[in-house]
């Protein structure tokens, strides 16, 4: 699938006239990739490396373009199971036009905020960047959201599932980190270049700021991660703490039933009745029930004052 876009009021506008500067291939099929390698003078091996979403970000002066690869972060969906996966991105720049070639299926790198007008396509590539930074800092905001709501449900958890949810969600971060650290390999390539590329001094000043941006990304993704990996010990004990509660309960309530099973056995054999013999059985019954209340009482109140006791020492 292909997207053109073409500059209109400072902006980036879709067209439809196949006149656009800037064209976006999306998963491009065969048609497209024999275009891409013929008319655009694609190098297969660029063009497979674009396709790699394991391919690191690079740049690199070819015969009639610059080729770079940037990493953005791939659309999330259910599916993912809490995996936020990377995915490398195209962008090669002509004198006449701008190429981007990605596999992400809903690509927002011409979205997001910017202050600047668009009037070239050096302008257009800045903004790519600036696209990608803003893409991964929304995943960010995603991630802590999901991570905060895991949290909660392992509190009250006694099973592994949000646990390894969470697993997910910290080798995800670990891919983010890779990817924004590539990508500040390829910003500062671009800053080194800059005359040789044709930047302007705007460009450059606002390449500037791409940097920044792309470093309190880093910074904050970094955060994320530390504070997830660093809680990993807690959220176990947490789950661990949650089973012994759970078979603390049931121990006491074995404990309480223990005697009354008991006693209730000895209830229902022919002694009791041999030894009740001649009383009524409705006096003989009510008083081994009030015996076995009375002693499910007890045992409980014996437990109950031993656990205060024990919970009293541990608080000295």
């Amino acid at each position: 699938m292909v997207k053109e876009f073409h500059f209109q009021d400072g902006q980036l506008a879709p067209c439809a006239d196949h006149q656009g500067l800037v064209k976006v291939f999306i998963s491009p099929d065969l048609v497209e990739r024999n275009y891409l390698e013929h008319t655009c003078k694609i190098s297969p091996h660029n063009l497979s490396s674009v396709l790699d979403p394991d391919e690191i970000g690079r740049m690199e002066f070819e015969e009639d373009h610059l080729m770079i690869i940037i990493k953005s972060p791939k659309n999330y969906s259910s599916s993912d199971n809490f995996s936020f996966k990377v995915t490398s991105v195209g962008v090669f720049l002509y004198k006449d036009q701008l190429v981007l070639i990605t596999n992400n299926q809903e690509t927002s790198l011409l979205e997001g905020r910017h202050g600047y007008k668009i009037a070239s396509l050096h302008d257009a590539l800045l903004k790519v960047l600036f696209g990608t930074i803003a893409h991964f800092l929304g995943h960010l905001k995603v991630i802590n959201l999901l991570s905060d709501s895991l949290e909660q449900k392992i509190s009250h958890s006694m099973a592994n599932e949000h646990l390894l949810n969470m697993f997910s969600i910290e080798k995800s971060l670990i891919y983010y980190l890779n990817g924004i650290n590539s990508n500040a390999v390829v910003i500062e390539k671009l800053k080194t270049n800059a005359a040789k590329i044709g930047f302007s001094p705007e460009n450059v000043a606002l390449l500037d700021d791409i940097a920044i941006e792309n470093q309190q990304c880093n910074k904050q993704a970094e955060i994320y991660s530390n504070i997830l990996t660093g809680l990993d010990g807690a959220r176990g004990a947490i789950i661990n703490n949650n089973m012994n509660q759970l078979i603390k309960r049931l121990t006491i309530v074995s404990v309480v039933f223990m005697p009354l099973n008991v006693i209730a056995g000895i209830g229902g054999m022919s002694e009791f009745s041999a030894v009740t013999d001649g009383v009524p059985k409705v006096i003989s019954y009510s008083v081994l029930t009030l015996g076995l209340t009375g002693t499910a009482f007890l045992t409980w109140w014996i437990i109950k004052r031993f656990l205060d006791k024990t919970a009293r020492v541990r608080r000295r």
